[in-house]
């Protein structure tokens, strides 16, 4: 078992070298990208302080007018309407609405925060998909019209806005009513990216078009649900308004997320990706590519198979027959199996997730996926409400 754990460590690490020899290996070819405006870039990187105040939520909690320990202060004109924090696993959300007034741009902003832990952000993305059908404009319910013939969605996201839906949809329509003249954005990260997809498509169909910004999202479903997406956000491919797309989903190139769950489960990634090639802090426009279609393989799309072939070697490594009493759960594996941790069935006769690690037998150094600091670093490093931001993410004197 040991020596199966020393060469996933080995395949893990190769993987790393590759994916940072400037993409050289996957042929990404440059040529023809555009690069992003200096508008589209300062756009990004405020939201990216934005999103990341969302991480002051169930932590030391942002205050109103807009006060908290990390980044608010940095926004002039902000008010804050709610904050909604409605539990700590996969099916509960997070996150704040506030109003952007002058002097800063005239904005109701809904913010998503993602997950504090990477180890539990692969174990979240094992969960399995579910049939997506969307909900009516007007009634709210179930729609019988809205087709989206045979898409699935991740079934955790789904549950998480489902769960938050009502709390976000009640502010956003009343500050809609209230100041009708402002935009309204929507913003995460992380497993928050999802949510606020599927938030997005919701409000995109009521007619409210939202302008949606995602840092390190997750594939959320299937061929079918990303063709909808696109098509709803008209986001095909780089058209005259390339420069400022309604969806951007924005990547980085050492982050594994993005490829999360994999394709072979049945989930795929739609467009309007916005790919950031420098992997460290902090980047500058031409460090910053605008992506074709869905899969462009000089995006994140060209790092797709180095993550699946280790995740081949962590399948290969923890998928056993033991029984489920000489295994250790997490905490959300036991929620997204629906089974009790401290059960003692036997592991045939339960649901079992694709990553059920025996955690009792992994040392944490060799818990690699902690590591992945490039899912946290957009523009800033995301995650830690502290003033100014993560101090583990030097920030240049160039931002």
């Amino acid at each position: 078992m040991l020596h199966k754990y020393c060469l996933f460590c080995l395949t893990f690490f190769s993987c790393l070298f590759v994916v940072s020899v400037d993409g050289a290996i996957f042929g990404r070819d440059d040529e023809g990208q555009q690069q992003i405006s200096e508008g589209l870039f300062e756009s990004l990187e405020e939201l990216s302080r934005i999103v990341d105040v969302s991480y002051c939520v169930g932590t030391t909690e942002i205050r109103k007018p807009f006060k908290c320990l990390s980044h608010c202060s940095e926004f002039q004109g902000f008010e804050l309407v709610t904050t909604w924090n409605t539990g700590p696993f996969l099916s509960d959300s997070c996150g704040y609405i506030a109003l952007s007034h002058e002097p800063s741009p005239k904005r109701i902003i809904v913010a998503f925060r993602g997950t504090y832990s990477i180890a539990n952000t692969i174990i979240d993305l094992s969960a399995y998909p579910q049939a997506y059908v969307p909900y009516h404009p007007e009634d709210g319910k179930v729609s019988d019209h809205l087709q989206c013939l045979n898409c699935t969605v991740h079934a955790g996201f789904l549950a998480s806005w489902s769960n938050t839906r009502a709390i976000v949809l009640e502010h956003v329509a009343a500050a809609r009513a209230r100041y009708p003249e402002y935009s309204l954005v929507l913003v995460g990260h992380s497993l928050g990216g999802a949510v606020a997809a599927l938030a997005g498509v919701e409000m995109q169909l009521r007619g409210w078009n939202p302008q949606v910004t995602t840092f390190g999202e997750p594939r959320i479903g299937n061929k079918a649900f990303v063709g909808f997406l696109d098509r709803i956000f008209d986001i095909h491919g780089l058209g005259a308004d390339a420069q400022d797309p309604r969806f951007r989903r924005v990547t980085h190139i050492n982050d594994p997320v993005p490829l999360l769950p994999l394709q072979e489960w049945g989930y795929e990634m739609h467009a309007g990706e916005i790919f950031i090639a420098k992997e460290e802090l902090s980047p500058l426009p031409p460090d910053i590519r605008l992506c074709q279609g869905d899969n462009d393989a000089r995006c994140i799309a060209g790092t797709d198979g180095v993550v699946t072939l280790m995740l081949n070697e962590l399948d290969d490594i923890v998928l056993t027959k033991q029984p489920l009493s000489k295994r250790v759960q997490s905490p959300h594996q036991a929620v997204l199996a629906d089974v009790d941790p401290h059960s003692s069935a036997d592991a045939d006769e339960q649901l079992q997730t694709p990553f059920s690690l025996p955690w009792h037998l992994i040392p944490s150094r060799y818990r690699l996926w902690e590591l992945f600091f490039a899912h946290r670093d957009y523009f800033w490093r995301l995650g830690l409400c502290v003033p100014g931001g993560d101090p583990t993410g030097k920030i240049s004197d160039t931002v």
